[in-house]
């Protein structure tokens, strides 16, 4: 049996994860190979039993691309996590689907794609913000993200104009408590919440920067159990990252299921489950 681990031909940073990853799995005796998804000329799906999803982390500049990509593995092959959750979750509208089903989300409101004439200050007015953070609903890591406070709201809507030209965008209340207890960023691994780590906040042009592994805590493990309920028993990874409101509440800011980094050196046991369940996986594509 063997396993491609998804990855990109050109990485916008190191994925701590990779080579972690790629080692557990072959210490269980399987072929592991760390396969880009825009490969030229790209492999087959039948090249490989199980097709695992980590770090296509350039997926939001080609995304009719990198979902056409997963569509042909998944039609011949075993693609982790699935098709149809990769879709959903590639857009950030899910905050949408989140909150209707009763999931505390940042509050957020969408402009659509050529929409930029929508004035910034008037979404804020309505919202009642007076600081924003404006970004595009197709994004990683911190790809076209940036915050912006009243007095700086002409700039904003510059922005905003600009993204709608060619992307869905948007905007969101900034919550001060990410710069106070921080966003956690909670991991799940194969039925279970393994793990948090607290990240730094992270706009246009930062670097990420993690804490060590951290408890969770019971607040924020309620919250990832309900974002995550309908997905769970079809997904192999996750990560639920929040933060708290005004109150002290936590609150989704993303649901990431598509290519989220796992932080599986902090928590070596996360490592290890990961690695078991992707040799459970592919047995049972191989069957």
């Amino acid at each position: 049996m063997n396993v491609a681990l998804v990855t990109c031909s050109e990485m916008p940073e190191p994925d701590a994860d990779e080579v972690l990853l790629q080692d557990a799995v072959r210490a269980r005796g399987l072929v592991a190979d760390v396969v880009p998804w825009d490969a030229a000329p790209a492999p087959p799906p039948e090249a490989y039993t199980l097709w695992v999803l980590r770090s296509p982390w350039n997926y939001h500049h080609h995304l009719d691309a990198f979902l056409a990509f997963a569509a042909r593995v998944a039609a011949r092959r075993t693609l982790l996590n699935p098709l149809h959750i990769v879709r959903w979750n590639a857009r950030k509208t899910y905050l949408r689907d989140l909150k209707q089903r009763g999931v505390p989300v940042v509050p957020t409101a969408f402009v659509p794609r050529g929409g930029g004439d929508e004035a910034l200050s008037a979404i804020a007015r309505t919202c009642g913000w007076d600081d924003v953070v404006v970004k595009p609903v197709v994004s990683g890591g911190s790809f076209g993200t940036r915050r912006f406070r009243a007095p700086e709201f002409d700039d904003g809507q510059a922005f905003l104009h600009d993204l709608t030209a060619t992307r869905e965008v948007m905007v969101q209340g900034y919550v001060p408590d990410v710069e106070g207890r921080g966003e956690r960023a909670v991991v799940f691994i194969d039925g279970m919440l393994t793990h948090a780590v607290r990240k730094s906040r992270r706009l246009a042009g930062d670097d990420e920067a993690v804490s060590e592994a951290l408890a969770i805590a019971d607040d924020e493990r309620a919250l990832a159990e309900l974002a995550l309920r309908p997905y769970r028993d079809r997904l192999l990874y996750g990560r639920v990252d929040m933060v708290r409101d005004a109150h002290g509440v936590p609150m989704v800011m993303e649901l990431e299921l598509l290519e989220p980094s796992l932080f599986l050196a902090q928590h070596p046991p996360a490592l290890q489950r990961l690695a078991d369940a992707i040799v459970r996986a592919a047995a049972d594509a191989a069957r």
